[in-house]
């Protein structure tokens, strides 16, 4: 049997873990094997990027929250996917809640269909790579009422959930509501009811990086404009998330207006197809390019095998000092159907390659 993929060697914590802490363990940022090829000549397979719709609400600024409040808040309605990323970076307990706000006269019925949650934690890479393998492997469908003229939260949990000092949070969300819902990121006191602390919180200044914003387009579809030949073709990839090939999607801070970009695409979630030749066997390599980075992907083969992997798949994080790293996410047949789910994780640098080779035997 041809082997199509490896399976993680990352534990993935549970969906409701946050009480998650990692401890760095010294081999974990070991550099990967050597590539059977030259990374930094990679030919790019040109390819099609067509947003899919949604709506997007990024929750990272300020990242290192300095003070209660509110971080982010928007009302939405439609299919929209949180993601939420911030540090404690008071010298106190507090707490970092989503609550969902509904000012109309009539109940608000909010469907959340994907979700995934990492940390609190000192270890940011590893709440990051936690999040989104949650994310990918959670498909559990709840049903979230938020009253009229009231409010609800979007995750209790995370209500009792203490973040230390200098402790990351990150969450990733999708969710429906026909009526529109305010949902407001903030960090309160730990005994604070987020139902009252919101009546009197004000929105927290920006940082330097303005990561946050509402964005149209929360979803990618991406497909080569040619089918990939190892034997023709040789080495190819496919370059996500650098501003260039793939370009930031473009968005309002809805609490002062003003025009928000997305450095990372952090949210945006890729559906990549990759066709191929029959009989020409291939492998599939993730290359970080802009540092350290820890996250997963999903893959399905032949339309119905599917693995959740992590990449890197044998320690938590690669790429570090080296835009050489890969991950060898498998080998496979061709003319065979190949899709692979990913998102920007959290805590991670951009932009990353998908590089496709021909196979190599040891």
């Amino acid at each position: 049997m041809f082997t199509w993929f490896r399976q993680a060697g990352v534990a993935v914590a549970v969906t409701m873990a946050v009480n998650f802490v990692s401890t760095p363990q010294p081999g974990l940022a070991n550099p990967g094997p050597t590539a059977p090829f030259d990374v930094s000549r990679v030919t790019e397979l040109p390819a099609t990027v067509t947003e899919l719709g949604g709506t997007l609400l990024l929750s990272d600024s300020p990242e290192m929250v300095p003070a209660d409040g509110i971080m982010y808040q928007d009302t939405v309605a439609g299919n929209v996917r949180l993601f939420f990323h911030h540090v404690n970076a008071t010298r106190e307990l507090k707490k970092v809640v989503v609550l969902l706000v509904n000012e109309s006269r009539t109940a608000a019925q909010v469907i959340v269909n994907q979700y995934g949650l990492g940390g609190p934690s000192l270890d940011y890479l590893a709440v990051g790579k936690i999040a989104q393998l949650n994310y990918l492997n959670q498909h559990e469908v709840e049903l979230i009422e938020v009253p009229a003229k009231g409010t609800a939260l979007l995750e209790p949990v995370l209500n009792e959930t203490v973040v230390v000092p200098d402790a990351l949070v990150n969450g990733i969300y999708d969710f429906q509501t026909k009526e529109p819902v305010k949902v407001v990121v903030m960090m309160l006191p730990v005994e604070a009811d987020p139902a009252e602390f919101i009546k009197k919180a004000k929105i927290l200044p920006t940082d330097s990086q303005r990561l946050r914003g509402t964005f149209a387009g929360r979803d990618r579809l991406v497909v080569p404009t040619q089918v990939y030949d190892s034997t023709r073709d040789g080495v190819l990839g496919i370059t996500l998330a650098d501003h260039k090939l793939d370009t930031y999607v473009a968005g309002i801070d809805a609490t002062d207006g003003s025009p928000a970009l997305n450095y990372g695409n952090y949210g945006v979630l890729y559906r990549v197809f990759l066709p191929t030749a029959f009989e020409q066997n291939y492998a599939v390599y993730l290359n970080p390019r802009g540092g350290e980075y820890a996250g997963g992907l999903k893959l399905k083969y032949r339309h119905r095998e599917e693995a959740v992997v992590g990449t890197p798949a044998d320690r938590l994080f690669f790429g570090s000092k080296t835009s050489t790293d890969m991950d060898h996410l498998g080998d496979f047949s061709g003319g065979q159907s190949l899709w692979l789910t990913f998102s920007p994780p959290g805590a991670s640098n951009l932009p990353v390659k998908i590089i496709l080779a021909p196979v190599t035997r040891q």
